[in-house]
């Protein structure tokens, strides 16, 4: 690392990627899973997450910090194949945060983990001086147990698979960028946040096979689809018109000039499946709430020695999508 950490490093694009490479390299950590980890014990194995979350501003529609710190480390340990059983909760607060505010983000740390089925275990407060931080960050850590039999990471994506996203793309992102005001547009899209479990168990239940699961939060679903791409070395080709928007995200990112395809979602799971189980998957997950809207919205069509994604634009054209660089939006997490 040379000069200075700027905020591209955190916006979940190339330069915190390759951050990320640097850091763990140093510390001999496997860089394309460094927020997690899976470790075999005589009873199972177990999987372990961590995440720091920063929301501004810490309440939009539809979320709050509180909310998105319980249900974020769950969905990383969904995405590891692992049923979520234990977080942690560290709270950093500014000098001068309402005792009414911080209420009431404890309160939605409990619901969200009612609802997600896991019990906060310990944690941890600190207090800042004015401006030392802004109004409350969240740490959270996760430990679950991984489902006997699934084997998922996003080193496992391979020729032939079926692509499949469990809703809309981008409204978490657009809900943050909303409620900034920052922009005087009023839009009534609500963040996507949720927890991601009842898809996994259902996944199990079935019996159907998956290579990768993915959320795609900072940097979008462009972003993710490219971790995968370069992980497992593959082509991945999505087509555009299949990609589920809603209207209200599309018309609001078109105002501002904005590539939806790069606003983070903190409810929606990207599925890598063979293609001999998409049509059963996608109708097991219509039946959940939180995954009506799935759909296919594109496959991996071969090998790439540093992977490649492939956009095939409603045109008939085909552009490469590459993963985020730099910061064009705010921090959503």
């Amino acid at each position: 690392m040379s000069g200075r950490i700027i905020l591209e490093h955190g916006a979940g694009g190339r330069l915190m990627h390759e951050l990320i490479r640097e850091i763990s390299g140093r510390l001999n950590i496997d860089s394309r899973g460094v927020d997690k980890a899976v470790f075999k014990t005589r009873g199972g194995r177990i999987a372990f997450t961590t995440d720091s979350f920063v929301m501004k501003p810490p309440v939009v529609k539809g979320c709050d910090i509180g909310m998105l710190s319980v249900n974020g480390t769950v969905n990383d340990l969904v995405t590891m194949g692992a049923k979520p059983k234990y977080l942690s909760l560290s709270l950093i607060m500014e000098e001068g945060l309402e005792e009414d505010f911080l209420r009431r983000i404890i309160g939605s740390v409990g619901e969200a983990a009612e609802k997600a089925g896991v019990k906060i275990a310990t944690g941890d407060v600190k207090v800042v001086e004015k401006g030392g931080c802004d109004r409350i960050f969240i740490n959270t850590s996760g430990v679950g147990r991984v489902y006997p039999g699934i084997r998922v990471s996003t080193l496992n994506a391979r020729p032939g698979d079926t692509i499949i996203v469990t809703g809309s793309v981008g409204d978490h992102g657009a809900a943050v960028l909303a409620a900034r005001g920052e922009f005087q547009l009023e839009t009534d899209v609500l963040s996507d946040c949720a927890p991601l479990t009842s898809i996994l168990e259902t996944i199990v239940k079935k019996g159907i096979i998956v290579h990768t699961l993915i959320d795609p939060t900072r940097g979008g679903l462009a972003t993710s689809l490219n971790e995968v791409a370069e992980s497992s070395r593959v082509v991945i080709e999505v087509e555009e018109e299949k990609i589920p928007f809603k209207e209200s995200v599309l018309g609001f990112c078109e105002v501002l000039g904005i590539d939806p395809l790069y606003l983070g979602c903190e409810g929606r799971l990207i599925i890598f499946t063979p293609r001999r189980y998409a049509e059963e998957t996608i109708r097991a997950l219509k039946r959940l709430e939180v995954s009506r809207e799935a759909c296919v919205i594109g496959r991996v069509s071969g090998r790439s020695k540093t992977g490649e994604v492939r956009l095939l634009t409603r045109a008939g054209g085909v552009r490469i999508l590459p993963m985020l660089h730099g910061i064009p939006l705010p921090r959503i997490c």
